[in-house]
């Protein structure tokens, strides 16, 4: 089900106060200011053409769902529906060098991950390309990365090549591909200056995240980090380190550290994006295009 991406759907809108009426709303805090309670849908306002009905919009809408998708009432106990703020992605700036789009975390990290797996016919080891459910809720459930389902699979790999789990994990190099904060000269005081991604500089390698320095992060070792600048250098992508934020500000985490538990190699490496978790994020089309050159480079080389 994908509603609102072609131009011709319809879109859906939740409702504000008008600002006549929002005098004890302005006195939430900014952390209050929007309850999730208060985010209801319109999704319709026509009445199916029978009197003496209990919901008659309701069942409008439904009658509507069930015609387009064979939905009933009783699927919504089970309906991963999802309805999120999105729009069509846009070029930004007047030299049309930026992505405006919704969901660059983490899409902007999956795509070139995938394409390059499927560009890499030849690589000199075997290659796996992971995507995975459920980072932004702390990788829960059985399609998350704290199941066991990427140890089952590579356990399973190992096998029927006839060669060790053990040795094969205690080999592997992997990138974790997660976004990272682009440093924003409107809020210069929250950014490191010196230790910040920026939008056109390259693909972010991150050696550290966590919070309050590396709190809750996977650390990749001197000689992993070394290994991949070279695979870096000898094929022309251009990086750059960064830590996300100030030390003493916040800071975020990644699922690095969850395969770094397998006792496998591990460094964050992804795309630089503004205006993170917003409805629209904005990334740099060079940064793209130098993550894809990346791990591409990643696959065949490390």
């Amino acid at each position: 089900v994908n509603i609102g991406e072609d131009p011709a759907d319809p879109v859906f809108y939740i409702s504000d106060l008008l600002p006549h009426l929002a005098a004890r709303q302005n006195q939430r805090s900014l952390a209050e200011g929007i309850k999730g309670e208060e985010l209801n849908i319109l999704i319709g306002s026509i009445p199916y053409p029978e009197k003496g009905l209990k919901d008659p919009v309701k069942l409008k809408v439904l009658q509507i769902l069930n015609e387009k998708y064979g939905i009933v009432e009783a699927d919504f106990y089970r309906a991963e529906l999802e309805i999120f703020a999105a729009g069509p992605a846009r070029d930004v700036g007047f030299d049309r060098s930026l992505i405006a789009s919704a969901a660059h975390d983490d899409r902007v990290c999956a795509y070139p991950a995938l394409r390059a797996e499927l560009d890499t016919l030849h690589p000199t080891y075997t290659t796996v390309t992971i995507l995975t459910d459920k980072e932004e809720i702390g990788s829960v459930g059985n399609t998350g990365l704290h199941s066991d389902y990427v140890r089952h699979y590579l356990e399973y790999l190992a096998e029927n090549a006839g060669v060790s789990y053990k040795d094969m994990i205690q080999h592997a190099l992997c990138l974790s591909s997660d976004v990272s904060a682009a440093f924003d000269p409107t809020f210069p005081d929250v950014y490191e200056a010196g230790n910040s991604c920026y939008l056109g500089k390259g693909c972010v390698l991150t050696k550290y995240t966590g919070a309050r320095g590396k709190s809750g992060s996977n650390d990749a070792s001197a000689e992993f980090v070394g290994k991949l600048r070279k695979v870096m250098d000898d094929a022309d992508v251009s990086f750059q380190t960064a830590e996300l934020g100030k030390v003493d500000i916040g800071g975020g985490g990644t699922i690095a550290y969850i395969l770094a538990n397998l006792d496998m190699n591990v460094i964050d490496s992804g795309i630089a994006v503004q205006n993170m978790h917003a409805p629209y994020e904005v990334i740099s089309k060079a940064d793209l295009y130098e993550t894809l050159k990346g791990y591409e480079a990643f696959l065949k080389n490390a």
